[in-house]
């Protein structure tokens, strides 16, 4: 007896193919039989008529940080309610695991490094998770059995060195021979309990709760390289790596390190996000250029990329994006009323324009035109009636700069104001390009942060928005294409086994939606973060079902309190992918 039936749906199945009418069963988990409408004769316990409706894979999200958040939320909304099934965890070189036994503090340096570099509310990371594990297989088993969606996690290469070196590993002493083989030890620990390989960071945009470059920014080449060989001696493996260059445009070293790292592994590297701007047309080929001669080379590099330009909110009050101008930091971080002061100086204004249109700003640039902004949340009565109104309105109307005049609105809140900048790449050729790059054997489809930067943006709704796109907005690429990319493409690079694809006898990950309907609603701030912390929420429009290992999660975009989610483990639940 089958465990549930679908009848009379439209099947995208994930390989590109062309939809067809379908019914499919469900048993054990497992997609039992897949046959013409109405030829199906087993009887099943339950069975829905899916008439008008899209049958897909679930979708698998390479680029998340439910890490913390699953102990809190199981379901990793709001991903899981628009269709994500599979979520991969550990990125950018920070993991919740390893933590050494003997110094409790380190749980307290993850917190507070967490809360700083990914958007963490420390409330949250302090009341959801109990911090009770010390190896990577205690952090994975702590979350085997309890979980909606399935997870894998990179291990942390911050983890990795904090607990071999302690403090230290935050400043330029480099590891003895000794402490190296301790390092690589423990990464052979993780992946032997399932981690699906390391994650590193030497990105300048990041530092930990102290305002200290991240572990691994200290790391060299050398160390780098020792990792990824240990990689390569484990089954069903991956790199991510972030490096500054990530954001613009790499240099050559940042080229050579990526391609050698990826060569010494003989596993894919991937890393996020290639921003895609026909304003500057030379960034995507040099984005690139790693993936042409890792493939000489005997590896491959893959980027990940946004199919959705993701709303991203922005504060002169609090830590956020316009802290990482070159320049920005210092003024940013002073007391309230310091910082007032020096925003309202016009010579400091014109200086912190200046470095944030420069070269050496890089991706940052975008964020300079404050003209462009939109006013958010406000708090004051000197700001009544201004949300929802663009700067440049406000200005003129004021006879201001529009920089000087987004300041005094934010002073008069006490820099509480929110602020929602409009994209300065939402033009056609942006989105030619993008459809172009989309395509490109070493691109994917990712990148959302799920789980992280959670009252600030809101990527997670990526997959619904998309599709809703090409069905019924630019329609730049097909359904069945854009199925794939979102289901198929990532599954593959990770190696999983029989999941991404509608077939007999795959897991059945399955999203249900309506292709009328398929999208996702405006990102409102929500205050159910342990502690009372906020984030930013997106409804899922068009969603009918969501299934995780045949079992139903989402109904209408209602969690159905089910967890039949598993931790995806590395070689169990992963083969090795080529590299050639």
């Amino acid at each position: 007896m089958l465990d549930h039936l679908i009848r009379n749906a439209t099947l995208v199945d994930g390989t590109g193919t062309p939809s067809r009418p379908a019914d499919l069963g469900i048993r054990d988990g497992r997609i039992a039989a897949i046959a013409e409408p109405g030829s199906i004769q087993e009887e099943a316990r339950s069975e829905e008529d899916a008439t008008g409706l899209i049958l897909a894979p679930g979708f698998v999200d390479p680029h998340t940080h439910y890490d913390a958040q699953l102990f809190w939320d199981p379901y990793a909304t709001p991903s899981l309610n628009h269709g994500v099934t599979t979520v991969a965890g550990g990125n950018c070189g920070f993991t919740l695991a390893p933590l050494h036994p003997d110094r409790p503090e380190d749980a307290d340096y993850t917190r507070r490094m967490m809360s700083k570099v990914e958007g963490m509310a420390l409330a949250a990371l302090e009341e959801g998770v109990d911090w009770s594990w010390s190896t990577f297989a205690e952090y994975l088993d702590a979350l085997e059995g309890r979980i909606a969606v399935n997870a894998g996690f990179m291990v942390g290469h911050c983890a990795l060195r904090r607990y071999v070196m302690g403090p230290d590993a935050v400043t330029d002493r480099q590891p003895t021979k000794a402490e190296l083989a301790e390092i690589v030890g423990l990464l052979h620990d993780a992946m032997d309990a399932g981690a699906w390989g390391f994650s590193t960071t030497q990105s300048s945009t990041h530092s930990d709760g102290d305002g200290k470059p991240v572990a691994s920014r200290h790391a060299r080449p050398a160390e780098l390289l020792a990792l990824s060989k240990a990689v390569g001696e484990h089954e069903g493996t991956q790199i991510e790596a972030i490096v500054a260059g990530c954001l613009d445009q790499f240099d050559d070293d940042e080229i050579d390190l990526f391609v050698e790292m990826s060569a010494t592994a003989g596993r894919p590297l991937n890393w996020n996000v290639l921003t895609i701007d026909a304003a500057v047309p030379e960034r995507v080929p040099r984005q690139l250029l790693p993936s042409e001669r890792a493939r000489k080379a005997g590896g491959r590099i893959v980027a990940l990329t946004m199919p959705i330009l993701t709303p991203m909110n922005m504060s002169l009050g609090t830590f956020c994006a316009l802290n990482l101008i070159p320049g920005w930091g210092e003024i940013l971080s002073l007391p309230v009323p310091e910082r007032i002061t020096k925003l309202r100086d016009p010579d400091i204004r014109t200086e912190m324009l200046r470095r944030a249109n420069s070269k050496e700003a890089g991706v940052f640039r975008r964020l300079a035109d404050f003209g462009r902004y939109v006013i958010g949340d406000t708090y004051s009565t000197a700001n009544h009636n201004l949300s929802g109104r663009v700067v440049n309105d406000i200005a003129a109307e004021r006879g201001q700069d529009p920089f000087a005049c987004l300041v005094e609105i934010c002073a008069n809140d006490d820099l509480r104001t929110v602020l929602w900048p409009m994209p300065t790449d939402n033009d056609p050729a942006s989105w030619t390009l993008r459809r172009e790059t989309w395509t490109h054997e070493d691109v994917m489809l990712g990148g959302s942060d799920a789980g992280a930067h959670l009252d600030r943006m809101c990527g997670a709704p990526y997959t619904t928005r998309f599709l809703g796109d090409c069905l019924r907005g630019r329609k730049l690429l097909p359904l069945e294409a854009a199925v794939k990319m979102l289901t198929d493409d990532p599954a593959q690079l990770f190696g999983l086994r029989e999941r991404g694809r509608i077939e007999e006898g795959f897991h059945a990950d399955l999203v249900l939606f309506d292709p009328e309907r398929i999208d996702a609603g405006p990102a409102t701030l929500v205050h159910d973060l342990p502690g009372d912390s906020p984030r930013l929420d997106s409804k899922a429009i068009g969603i009918v079902s969501v299934r995780v290992n045949g079992v139903e999660t989402i109904r209408n975009d209602q969690i159905t309190g089910a967890v039949p989610g598993t931790v995806l483990r590395s070689g169990r639940d992963t083969r090795t992918v080529s590299t050639t």
